[in-house]
Parts: C-alpha cells; sequence; structure tokens
C-alpha cells in the first residue's frame, strides 16, 4: 500500500466502507463457527442413530480439522496472487455445498469425505477474512479489530447451539447440516456486491482494471485518487512461503507455530468433546448442548476483552496470561463437576482458551508484511491445525478408553500452558 494511503488510514476515521468491511468479514466467521460446531452439537445424536463410538467420532472431527489446515495451508495462500474477495467468494461456495450434502449423508465415510471438504473452506475463510481486515484497519486498533472479526466464530457456535436444541430432537441432526449449508450459500451475493478487495493487492498485484478499482475505494473513503499506480514490484515466485523460514522470521515463526499447534489442540478438543463428555458426566443432550454454547459465549466475550487489553498491554503479554488461566481452570477442573458452578466454568474457559487462541490471528497479522501476509497467517494456521487434527483424535482414544472428564481436562491442560510459554517468548519486534 502506499505509504500516503497507509497513513490515512492509520490518522483518520475509519469510513463507512471499512467497517462494511470488517462487518462482512465477522459475518463470515460466524458461518465458519456454525460450520465447525455443529459436528460437535450433532455428535451424541449421530452417535445414537448410527451407533458407533468415540473412536469413529474422533475419526470425523479430525476429518473437518485436516480440511482446514489444508485450506489454511494451500487455499488461502492464493488470495496473495488472486485477491481476498475471490477466495472468500471460493470458500463460501465450498462450506456452502459440502455442509449442504452433509445432511443427506449415509455413511460414516461420506460423513468424513464431507467434512474434510467444508473444513477446506473454512480455513481458507478464516485466514483470508483476518489478512483483510488487517488490511482495512488503523495500526493502533488492528489486533482488536482481527480479534473481532475472528470473534464471530463463537457467535456461530452459540446460534447453531440454539439452533441445535430446537432442530435435533424434532427433525434430526441431518436438518442442521442442511440449514447451514443454504445460509453459507446465501451470503454469496453479500460478498459478492459488497466486500471490497484489498486495497495493497490491488497496488501491488496490479491486476486488470486496478487503477479503476482503486480509485473507486478511495472515493469511497474520501481518498484523492491516483493517476496512477506505483510501480509494479516483482516477487519471485514462491518467495511466500520462503520468506517465512528466512532468518529474519524463522524463530518467530517456529514460536508462532508451536503456540498455535498447542492451542488448537487443547481448543478443538475443547469444542470437540465437551458435548459428549457432558452426557457422559449425565447431563441430557439438551444441557450438554448448552455447555458448549456457554462456552462458545464465554469466548466472544473473551476474544474481545482480550482485543482491548492486548492493544493496552501488548499481544504476547494479553494472550499469554489468558492461556495460562485456562491451563489452570483445566487442572482443577475436577472439584467443579456435579456443582452448581458447571456451565459457568464452562464459560471461563471458553472465555480465557478462546481469548487467547485468537490473539495468536493478531500476532500472525503483525508478523509478515502484506507481500505475504495471507501467506503467513493460512501456514500459521495450518501449521497449529495439526494440533487441533490430534487433540479431538487422543481425545476420542483417551474417552473410549475410560479416563474420566476431569483426567482429560488435567492432560490437556499441559497444551496450553505450552502455548503461554511460546507466545510469551515470541521473539519478533513487530509483535508487542
Amino acid at each position: 500500500m502506499s505509504q500516503s494511503t497507509k497513513y490515512f488510514i492509520d490518522s483518520s476515521p475509519m469510513t463507512r466502507l471499512q467497517y462494511s468491511t470488517i462487518g462482512i468479514c465477522f459475518l463470515m466467521n460466524i458461518f465458519d463457527g456454525m460450520d465447525v460446531l455443529i459436528i460437535s452439537y450433532c455428535a451424541p445424536a449421530i452417535s445414537n442413530s448410527w451407533n458407533i463410538g468415540p473412536e469413529a467420532l474422533g475419526v470425523v472431527f479430525s476429518a473437518g480439522l485436516a480440511g482446514m489446515a489444508l485450506g489454511a495451508l494451500f487455499l488461502a495462500p492464493y488470495s496473495d496472487s488472486f485477491g481476498r474477495k475471490k477466495i472468500i467468494l471460493l470458500s463460501a461456495l465450498l462450506m456452502g455445498v459440502s455442509m449442504f450434502l452433509t445432511g443427506y449423508s449415509e455413511s460414516v465415510n461420506q460423513l468424513i469425505t464431507l467434512r474434510f471438504l467444508s473444513g477446506i473452506g473454512i480455513g481458507s475463510m478464516l485466514a483470508s477474512t483476518a489478512a483483510l481486515t488487517s488490511e482495512y484497519t488503523p495500526n493502533k486498533s488492528k489486533d482488536f479489530w482481527v480479534s473481532f472479526v475472528i470473534s464471530g466464530y463463537p457467535v456461530g457456535a452459540v446460534i447453531s447451539g440454539y439452533i441445535s436444541v430446537l432442530v435435533i430432537p424434532s427433525s434430526g441432526w441431518q436438518m442442521m447440516f442442511i440449514i447451514a449449508g443454504i445460509a453459507s450459500l446465501l451470503t454469496i451475493p453479500l460478498i459478492y456486491y459488497f466486500l471490497s478487495e484489498s486495497i495493497e493487492f490491488y497496488i501491488r498485484k496490479q491486476p486488470k482494471k486496478a487503477l479503476e478499482n482503486v480509485n473507486k475505494i478511495f472515493i469511497k473513503m474520501n481518498l484523492n485518487v491516483l493517476k496512477e499506480l506505483p510501480i509494479k514490484k516483482i516477487f519471485p515466485k514462491g518467495i511466500a512461503v520462503k520468506q517465512l523460514l528466512s532468518k529474519k522470521y524463522k524463530v518467530s515463526t517456529f514460536q508462532l507455530w508451536s503456540a498455535l499447534f498447542f492451542a488448537f489442540g487443547c481448543l478443538y478438543f475443547l469444542i470437540s468433546w465437551i458435548p459428549k463428555l457432558a452426557t457422559n458426566a449425565g447431563l441430557s443432550i439438551e444441557l450438554a448442548i448448552y455447555a458448549g454454547t456457554v462456552f462458545n459465549i464465554g469466548a466472544f466475550f473473551g476474544i474481545i476483552l482480550q482485543g482491548y487489553y492486548s492493544s493496552k498491554i501488548g499481544l504476547k503479554r494479553t494472550i499469554s496470561i489468558f492461556f495460562l488461566i485456562a491451563a489452570l481452570l483445566m487442572a482443577v477442573f475436577k472439584i467443579f463437576i456435579g456443582s452448581d458452578w458447571l456451565l459457568i466454568v464452562f464459560g471461563f474457559l471458553g472465555f480465557f482458551i478462546q481469548g487467547g487462541f485468537v490473539g495468536l490471528y493478531a500476532v500472525a497479522a503483525r508478523l509478515y508484511p502484506t507481500e505475504y501476509r495471507t501467506t503467513g497467517i493460512g501456514w500459521a494456521i495450518g501449521a497449529g491445525r495439526l494440533g487441533g487434527v490430534l487433540g479431538p483424535l487422543a481425545g476420542g482414544v483417551m474417552i473410549g478408553m475410560g479416563l474420566s472428564m476431569s483426567i482429560n481436562f488435567m492432560i490437556f491442560a499441559i497444551p496450553a500452558l505450552l502455548s503461554a510459554i511460546f507466545t510469551y517468548f515470541i521473539s519478533s519486534k513487530e509483535v508487542s
């Protein structure tokens, strides 16, 4: 982005175009959250109707997460070459079609395949919306806005939780996927007509009509139009991924990837298995769904407050504190089982683990420059999602072995603690 444009965004009040871009990115992450969490809300019903055990469900959970890893690693980086908007459109289409077809699954293998495909769209959507948001927001509030956009994820999880309580008992778990698929497809016209492409992408890549499109955005942002674009910089093919591991970024990249690996493992164990573990602990399916819903209500407020405190005391310190408190709550979870505090503790767990987790997206957005920002975010998410794949799988094995909820939580407190440590020691000067 030109220095004058960057200065304008950093020093001027936000415009309607910037808010609309943030709003659409927030909405798409709501659908991301719905699409991811529906499977965990439906898990008890799927288990009962198909008579499958926790090990098979663990494979279903992990198939979606494996798809998210591949989407973040290999689809999202194309937004650096073809534009954020095109990849967001493609991701929405992939999510909608695969979710809709999941409602007509007739076997576990079909369910695994379709969860994998929807995961590709979800993983790409998260990275692309985070990058686009970081490029349209002022430097001083960038951490807050990136966190705010990703907070759509638990909002979607809460919405799908409430709908699940109403739909699953009366219409079956298949209807949940059909509803989610149709809703995701309905966002495609909204993205096409109202989402603005990245200014940085137009100036850096200079596709056809780049100057015309940049000036249309400038007019909406009350900027003076350009007579010509800056000289186009040529970047060697494949430089984006190589730069993540260059001397300047290598240590910080591995620290970020490690923090996300352990955070994903812990988080996706929790969001995948909380409803099932709650039913194992004696709660009804309805109350088990509410447990997952409360977890995600806490997550929304945790993400917002994490973004606020990160702008005050620094990203690394805030995220580390959030992960440390989450680890402590998980380690002592046993004392709350059977008490009236149980649902409240689920809310606090969501507050701290997801608040810290989403902060790592803001770290990735700050760590890498625009030339390979989505690639940097995507590869960080992809590396982290390897932990997300292992977390539910390990949880399925341990639950199948008969380990209690409190023992499982105590084991998964360790990854939360490791995430805190790796985050605190991220060495980049770009991250406070």
